[in-house]
């Protein structure tokens, strides 16, 4: 073989790489597929990759806890509504019009709407209840830090409406019970106005709860923002780093494949005149 096919063919080999390596980086979509492309480009570029995976998921994260806390705090609205409820069930009892039928019907009523409560704390999400007491909190995790959001106990007995029995420390038809269930005897009225106060307590308690939910929401609310700002960013570099000008590749890719065409006739052309020059001499 001549010096001049053996030439032609190691151009052809090179634009034949070239051209491989063009339609790679067209399918890929990347210049960096590989350490081979630009070891610390992709180095870099892998990175970035893998931080804009642990930024979405701590996205998913903080949206996922947000939804847990609604959840929440639509059963603590509702705690809220009974609790109020019962306020105005017991301002009715303490009235001196009350007779003991009215009171037993009006016992009734507290009973029911501690129950209410109850059911209230008893809600949960993906299977996990979030306001007995049995939660504790709930770790949020995320790629700048983990939060830990505290769930409070809203039951009847962690609002101090029932003893750890589950027995109403409210007994609207018994003075005495009332009276043996507050903290203030002050006057007359005691007993009606000690209830009133272990009912403000557990008002104030899930008023409690419930800012503190609130401004945990509003916290992976920002948190989430400011995780899409972040994967928006990060998205944005690892593309301006790595991501495929698909025009330049086709067209050095036609450049190439020109190339080869050029090559590969260079090569027939001198293997025939070769080969013309063996016939005449032989």
């Amino acid at each position: 073989m001549s010096f001049g096919v053996t030439s032609a063919l190691n151009s052809l080999n090179r634009t034949h790489s070239s051209a491989a390596k063009h339609i790679q980086n067209i399918a890929t979509g990347t210049r960096y597929s590989t350490a081979a492309n630009g070891a610390s480009e992709y180095a870099i570029s892998q990175r970035m990759y893998a931080n804009i995976g642990a930024i979405r998921q701590s996205n998913v994260n903080a949206q996922n806890s947000n939804s847990m806390l609604k959840t929440a705090s639509g059963a603590i609205d509702n705690t809220i509504q009974s609790l109020s409820s019962l306020q105005q069930t017991l301002i009715n009892a303490k009235n001196g019009t009350n007779g003991s039928t009215d009171l037993a019907a009006l016992q009734k009523t507290v009973d029911q709407t501690i129950s209410q409560i109850n059911e209230n704390a008893s809600v949960t999400y993906n299977g996990q209840k979030l306001l007995d007491g049995s939660a504790g909190s709930v770790t949020v995790a995320g790629a700048w830090g983990d939060t830990e959001v505290p769930l409070g106990n809203m039951t009847s007995e962690g609002l101090g409406l029932t003893d750890a029995q589950g027995n109403s420390t409210i007994n609207v038809t018994d003075a005495d019970s009332l009276e043996s269930a507050l903290n203030t005897v002050t006057s007359a009225l005691n007993s009606a106005v000690a209830s009133q106060g272990t009912l403000a307590e557990g008002l104030d308690a899930t008023l409690d709860e419930a800012t503190t939910l609130g401004a945990y929401q509003q916290g992976l609310e920002y948190q989430s923002a400011n995780y899409t700002v972040a994967e928006e960013n990060l998205t944005d570099a690892v593309s301006t780093l790595s991501d495929t000008d698909i025009a330049s590749e086709i067209t050095k890719l036609k450049s190439d494949q020109t190339t080869e065409q050029l090559a590969m006739f260079g090569i027939r052309a001198m293997q025939t005149q070769q080969a013309s020059v063996l016939k005449l001499l032989g």
